[in-house]
């Protein structure tokens, strides 16, 4: 399984699906799969709090690696940024996932000022746009020392989706047998 982390506008979703028809692997995206079963994300939150949203996205997280063990994964952007307490298995799926050679971090860029700007740009740009500029700018900032203290391998994002999935791939552990 390979997941990739990051902040919201990161580009996850728009890489993951290049790379997984790149590997010929199942795309998996961890909002789609809440939303599918729980509803809209928003919503979910609005009527049942942060703290339920992230304890039922962990158990979705651990129902999809269950049941798919190869497979591109793209996490919420909140997903390792969660509280250690919030779910029983919370800190062995985020140890298991931060240390797995085939998690990477995406960032717009390691600089966080220009992390910021893109950040902020590609979520305002999105039709769900759930936050404000200010908003979206605390939360990346919130999280950006999250993401870049990750012992997995982080590839900016500022380039062409293709070139972004090609890095990965170069990344990706030579016991995979990856072929283009």
């Amino acid at each position: 399984m390979i997941r990739l982390i990051g902040p919201g506008g990161a580009g996850k979703s728009t890489v993951g699906a290049v790379l997984a028809r790149r590997l010929a692997l199942p795309f998996l995206d961890l909002d789609r799969q809440f939303n599918a079963q729980h509803g809209d994300i928003d919503q979910f939150i609005a009527s049942c709090g942060y703290a339920a949203y992230a304890r039922a996205n962990v158990e979705l997280y651990d129902a999809i690696v269950s049941a798919e063990p190869e497979g591109v994964l793209v996490l919420s952007s909140g997903f390792m940024t969660y509280p250690p307490a919030i779910h029983e298995r919370y800190a062995e799926a985020r140890r298991e996932i931060a240390q797995s050679p085939t998690t990477f971090v995406l960032l717009p860029s390691l600089d966080l000022e220009t992390c910021v700007v893109e950040t902020v740009r590609r979520q305002l740009r999105r039709p769900f746009g759930r936050r404000g500029a200010a908003r979206e700018e605390a939360v990346i900032r919130e999280r950006f020392r999250t993401y870049v203290a990750l012992s997995a391998p982080t590839i900016e994002t500022m380039h062409p989706p293709a070139e972004v999935a090609a890095a990965i791939v170069a990344r990706l552990p030579s016991t995979l047998a990856v072929h283009d």
